[in-house]
């Protein structure tokens, strides 16, 4: 799972729809791969609007990567090639092969295995069964 992801992930329980500590969700027991691919700048400058900054900024802290910048870049910040060869490392080169995405509202747990997240949901936590 490439991290750009988990920028774009909430908890899918139903009760924590609305809840702000549903989102970002948190990793536990990261086990992280990297895979080199082509630097895409322009690609980067396109998704930085996009991305939730305290949110990859949460995720990157709790995965050990170097501290990234406080505020989202912006005008001149934007030519900075050595932050956006970061931003292409962490959010495209970087993938979760295994762990767990945990919810900071409810506390469940997202498996991931070989790469891919889990979020089917035990009917308990979140299906509404139909009757008739």
């Amino acid at each position: 799972m490439k991290l750009i992801t988990v920028n774009f992930l909430a908890c899918a329980v139903k009760g924590c729809k609305t809840a702000a500590a549903s989102y970002p969700l948190h990793f536990r027991d990261a086990e992280l791969e990297l895979q080199e691919l082509e630097f895409q700048p322009e690609f980067i400058l396109n998704i930085i609007p996009r991305i939730d900054w305290e949110g990859l900024r949460v995720m990157a802290n709790e995965l050990g990567f170097p501290k990234i910048p406080d505020t989202k870049p912006e005008g001149d910040a934007l030519n900075d090639e050595q932050l956006l060869k970061e931003l292409h490392k962490l959010l495209l080169e970087t993938q979760v092969v295994e762990g767990r995405l945990c919810c900071g509202n409810c506390g469940h747990e997202y498996m991931i295995k070989e790469g891919i997240a889990n979020f089917l949901l035990p009917s308990h936590l979140g299906l509404i069964i139909l009757s008739g």
